[in-house]
């Protein structure tokens, strides 16, 4: 029984005090400087060619490792779904096809491929950490999302998702799905602070 009341008593304590009865200061530097830590882990994955590659700072995706422009001259278009006769969903299908069709095959996601729409465009490459975060929490800049629509979003969108399960001879998202949530929720309790503000 000691040994369990113990064990508590460090889980709680590594998890900075916040138990039912207990507060979390969001302004304290501990919590400012921890979620500006945790801003790094989410940067590094929003930064990755996983996401960045159909978040462009143009209208022509970007494809690979190496995040270079797609073949074929693919195009944003009007929505974020390409262009008529050459929508996003004409090659990607709704699922990564199978390993055996080997590493140049489009891969697929059961909500439909895409890139956010022309108005929103959601740039993640090339732009500074502090710019990144400035626009992520912006809703005139992210579809209106507030903080818990984003934590939606980035937990449950099959396209979100199928970064950390791209499809044969693609490179994963680094960083642990479950890691980036957490760093996110630390980012977040912390009161979003952003780099260099």
């Amino acid at each position: 029984m000691i040994r369990t009341c113990l064990a508590l008593a460090l889980f709680l304590a590594a998890c900075g005090d916040e138990t039912a009865g207990g507060s979390h200061d969001p302004s304290s530097p501990g919590s400012h400087e921890a979620g500006l830590a945790a801003f790094e882990a989410v940067r590094g994955v929003l930064q990755h060619p996983r996401c960045q590659n159909c978040h462009p700072a143009g209208d022509v995706p970007l494809q690979g490792n190496d995040s270079h422009p797609h073949k074929q001259l693919v195009q944003r278009g009007p929505t974020g779904h390409g262009m008529a006769g050459a929508e996003c969903t004409a090659c990607h299908g709704p699922a990564n096809p199978p390993d055996s069709y080997g590493a140049a095959v489009p891969p697929g996601v059961v909500s439909g491929w895409h890139m956010p729409p022309p108005e929103l465009p959601m740039v993640f490459v090339g732009l500074a950490p502090g710019a990144l975060c400035e626009q992520i929490k912006d809703p005139a800049r992210n579809g209106g999302k507030d903080m818990a629509a984003l934590r939606a979003h980035i937990h449950d969108d099959p396209l979100v998702l199928w970064g950390w399960d791209p499809g044969f001879g693609r490179e994963p998202v680094a960083t642990p799905h479950a890691e980036f949530i957490a760093a996110w929720e630390t980012w977040a309790r912390a009161g979003a602070p952003c780099p260099g503000g």
